[in-house]
């Protein structure tokens, strides 16, 4: 699985790149079927000035995407793969039972 990082009118932070890369390493290896991740990371304009966490995976069938509004990144990462993770599972059941 390939991993596209981009910061949206944010200064790049490695730290961030690598803790999301270790986060995404367990996806990739429960679900080797999933072909490339795009991240972006933004802030949201408004006072509260909240993190911002989206991710689109690309596999076979349709595209999986989720975005996650927090406080800091870290956590923005953290609920964002939790929601990856469900719909990962959930196309996994699906297709398991679709072939048997």
């Amino acid at each position: 699985m390939t991993v596209d990082f981009q910061f949206v009118k944010i200064p790049v932070s490695e730290a961030l790149k690598e803790y999301t890369t270790k986060k995404l390493q367990k996806i990739e290896s429960k679900y080797n079927w999933v072909i490339h991740t795009e991240v972006f990371f933004k802030i949201e304009n408004d006072a509260l000035g909240e993190k911002i966490c989206e991710m689109e995976l690309s596999l076979p069938g349709p595209k999986i995407f989720a975005s996650s509004k927090e406080k800091n990144f870290e956590m923005a990462v953290k609920e964002t793969i939790s929601d990856i993770q469900k719909q990962l599972k959930k196309r996994k059941e699906l297709t398991f039972r679709a072939n048997h």
